[in-house]
């Protein structure tokens, strides 16, 4: 048995050897960055809780998504500060384990939170007079649980496949951990063979949440389309899920970009900025989109802000 377990007990992170020389105004900056989306996160899910008016599905639905912001964001923050005011860039084997566990689910989350969002909106739209017995607490409880549950037993099944195998090498070329990254560095890659299946397996549930997504959504358009009041009601309260979705997209298809094209063919800066913009545009671009956009929510902002000023 412990010929399958790694001896490596320490990783070194060598993604941030070419910013020695910039670290500190790189610290200020992703220190402001991360004290931002604590601020707009945290105000939301406040406003959220403190408002009984804002007890609805919708919004508790937004406020979920804002706490998974949160969740993805303190796996990275924390330990990345800490690293830029560190001469050595290590972290133990389980911390290792760990920050990729939350950063895989907090990314699968945020599809599984957007694919309960488009339900949800489905049952408003298309089917108003039903919607309180539709979407009632027992049922938002089991949707808010499975959007949790299930990007974190997928990514939880993928980690322990992970641990089990024997690693070769201790070096990983980017400031946090990632799963893929760390089963490229197994001793034996015959033995990744699960790993891959139960990723392939757990990239194709993500693909059927974002299929869901697009024909909910589809579905949306084509029914408010003959319909003003419809078309209102979709334009206040849908757009800002397809602009979280919109930016999701985009920051997983830069992700993909590094996955698939290495290091050989794109700059360590870029490569950088490319590995971590899913943990800074769209936990600080989604609360600030839904704030402004979802009316209610803008209305208690602005009470909030005008008491005091005064």
């Amino acid at each position: 048995m412990m010929d399958n377990v790694s001896q490596i007990t320490m990783f070194f992170l060598s993604g941030l050897n070419e910013t020695n020389n910039h670290r500190f105004t790189l610290f200020f900056l992703t220190l402001l960055c991360y004290c931002s989306i604590l601020l707009v996160n945290i105000s939301v899910i406040v406003i959220i809780i403190m408002d009984k008016n804002l007890h609805e599905p919708m919004y508790i639905l937004v406020c979920n998504f804002c706490m998974n912001g949160l969740y993805g964001t303190t796996g990275f923050y924390p330990k990345f500060l800490w690293d830029l005011l560190s001469p050595v860039h290590v972290i133990s084997y389980s911390g290792c384990l760990v920050q990729a566990q939350v950063g895989g689910s907090f990314v699968a989350g945020e599809l599984s939170v957007l694919s309960v969002m488009a339900y949800d909106r489905y049952v408003a739209i298309c089917r108003p007079l039903e919607y309180h017995s539709v979407m009632s607490k027992q049922r938002l409880i089991m949707l808010v649980c499975y959007s949790w549950m299930t990007p974190f037993c997928m990514m939880g099944i993928n980690m322990f496949l992970t641990s089990r195998l024997k690693l070769c090498s201790p070096y990983i070329a980017r400031f946090h951990c990632v799963n893929w990254i760390i089963v490229k560095l197994a001793c034996f890659p015959a033995e990744t063979a699960v790993n891959n299946i139960v990723a392939y397996i757990m990239i194709i549930i993500c693909l059927f949440h974002g299929l869901f997504i697009v024909l909910s959504y589809m579905y949306l358009f084509k029914t408010c389309a003959n319909s003003i009041v419809k078309r209102a009601k979709f334009m206040q309260s849908c757009v800002p899920h397809l602009t979280a979705l919109l930016i999701f997209l985009v920051s997983i298809l830069l992700e993909i970009m590094i996955m698939r094209f290495g290091s050989k063919d794109l700059p360590q800066t870029l490569q950088n900025f490319f590995s971590i913009e899913f943990l800074v545009i769209p936990p600080l671009m989604n609360p600030l989109v839904y704030g402004f956009k979802l009316t209610k929510i803008r209305n208690r902002i602005m009470v909030v802000l005008t008491l005091k000023h005064k």
